[in-house]
């Protein structure tokens, strides 16, 4: 699943392509890719056609493009989760289909009197657990995703209210820094990365964290995510591009996601791969070593 790298990547293309540009037609190839927006098909495209996209905003793995009022600010927003397969792709118009089209958002940008070459926003879902949805006064924050946690990258996030709520918790420290309610944008690639980095073992108790390892985690965090936004985010496949096609290279970076049977970077110990929560945790059995009796 894109992860808070991957998603701001989107972002940032999506911020040069098509921030400016009116949505002059919507055409909806799969509903299932709305299913998050309850009015249906008809409404979504009556709701978005004829708006501008006046800019794009993230908050961990959602964004959301921020949509022109009569005022000329921002009003309403079309939010959008990418899921486990979802891309968006700015084409040509009269490109061929990508295989897995699901929604085509038609372009023009007013700034060049309808002249400039007409391009579309496509997304593209292969196993459509992400889609889009229309946000009514979203622009700023859609409500649907309020209870979301702000991310390690947002100027406005409180390290100091993350140690003072990952303490109470009692649970596996991975399991805590997947929980978009209490920090956004980590997914599974980079809470393994981080956990190497920090190091702590997956299933530390939060509990019995130190306020140092609460620091040094926190700062891992950000440090690899901002690492992998630098290098496009990272790409196993083909399912995750940005907005051009083309893919992110910070997999060739990671010590220990995906690394099992290598030896670690930092002992050489083999790096050992354990179900977690019907995905996989990689961790290193020198520098990590598993928690007894819950602490340490």
């Amino acid at each position: 699943m894109p992860e808070l790298p991957e998603v701001e990547v989107v972002r940032l293309g999506i911020i040069d392509h098509v921030v400016g540009r009116t949505i002059t037609r919507v055409t909806v190839h799969d509903v299932r890719s709305l299913r998050r927006h309850l009015p249906g098909p008809a409404d979504f495209i009556h709701r978005l056609e004829g708006r501008t996209v006046v800019g794009a905003a993230r908050r961990g793995k959602y964004l959301w493009l921020q949509l022109d009022d009569p005022d000329g600010g921002a009003s309403d927003a079309v939010l959008c989760h990418l899921g486990m397969s979802g891309q968006f792709l700015v084409s040509d118009a009269g490109a061929p289909a990508q295989r897995h089209l699901r929604i085509t958002l038609g372009l023009d940008d007013p700034a060049h009197g309808g002249g400039d070459t007409p391009r579309e926003l496509r997304f593209v879902d292969q196993r459509i657990f992400g889609g889009m949805a229309f946000s009514e006064d979203g622009a700023e924050l859609p409500p649907e995703i309020a209870h979301i946690a702000r991310d390690p990258l947002d100027p406005l996030f409180d390290p100091a209210e993350f140690a003072s709520r990952i303490r109470r918790r009692q649970t596996g420290v991975k399991r805590a820094i997947l929980d978009q309610t209490l920090i956004s944008g980590v997914g599974n690639i980079y809470a393994d990365e981080s956990l190497w980095r920090t190091p702590l073992h997956y299933a530390r108790n939060t509990r019995h964290l130190r306020t140092k390892e609460i620091e040094s985690l926190l700062g891992h965090i950000g440090d690899v995510m901002r690492e992998a936004l630098a290098q496009g985010g990272t790409s196993f496949d083909a399912l995750y591009v940005n907005v051009n096609g083309n893919s992110g290279y910070f997999d060739r970076s990671l010590q220990a996601y995906g690394q099992q049977g290598r030896p670690c970077g930092r002992c050489g110990t083999l790096i050992r791969r354990d179900a977690f929560m019907n995905r996989s945790s990689f961790w290193c059995p020198t520098c990590q070593p598993r928690p007894r009796n819950g602490k340490f």
